[in-house]
């Protein structure tokens, strides 16, 4: 039978961090740990409540200790990109303090999740893969796709800013909702307009449209 140690979090004790409780508690212990205002978690021994926070991050990425790993061992940690850069730091140091060759520093990015196609490389500046993934965070799919447009974050960070036009399920529906929003159209003469046609000149000349999915663009104004 595998070992479980019982983490506990509670605002008034270890200035709200989580603690070591018990071992293998009985369910009489962690009744009366949840009665007393405790945040519970069971884990495994080498197990850290806040460690199960970043693997279940969505954009994340995977540390590895490069002296294991040219070793043939893989030892790494999933760490969540959108804590800061604290966190990643302290996350790359807890790591490496369990790496099984001594004196390990040596550490470089061997993946990542929830970039929607961003690529990070393996030695990427820890500030820029922050402000990446909380410019995801913040907008979703469509901050990489337009990051993949302008090239550069700052850019795309700017674009979103200040032309984001908003979503529609397709460039023609916004430029019917555009054109009715600003002129008065006989009603014997809508059935006659070519909204599909009206989009097509509206992308070539005045807007920039980034599809994240089914029936969802997203408008932006080139000026």
């Amino acid at each position: 039978m595998t070992d479980l140690y019982l983490w506990g979090k509670h605002p008034q004790y270890a200035n709200g961090q989580w603690i070591k409780l018990e071992r293998n508690a009985s369910p009489n212990e962690i009744d009366s740990r949840k009665a007393q205002g405790f945040e519970l978690a069971e884990l495994e021994f080498g197990q850290h409540p806040e460690n199960l926070k970043d693997e279940e991050s969505a954009i994340r990425i995977y540390v590895a200790c490069l002296a294991a790993y040219n070793n043939g061992i893989l030892h790494g940690r999933w760490i969540d990109a959108t804590q800061g850069e604290e966190h990643i730091r302290e996350g790359i140091k807890a790591m490496l303090a369990k790496s099984p060759i001594m004196f390990a520093e040596e550490w470089a990015i061997h993946d990542h999740e929830g970039f929607e196609g961003v690529g990070i490389s393996e030695y990427a500046d820890m500030a820029s893969v922050c402000e990446i993934a909380a410019f995801i965070d913040e907008y979703g799919p469509v901050a990489a796709k337009l990051m993949e447009h302008c090239g550069d974050l700052e850019e795309a960070k700017e674009t979103m800013r200040d032309h984001y036009a908003g979503v529609y399920s397709s460039v023609a529906d916004f430029a019917q909702e555009r054109t009715e929003e600003t002129t008065k159209i006989p009603e014997n003469l809508q059935y006659y307009i070519d909204w599909d046609r009206m989009a097509r000149d509206l992308e070539i000349n005045d807007i920039l449209a980034l599809e994240t999915g089914f029936e969802e663009v997203h408008i932006f104004w080139r000026h």
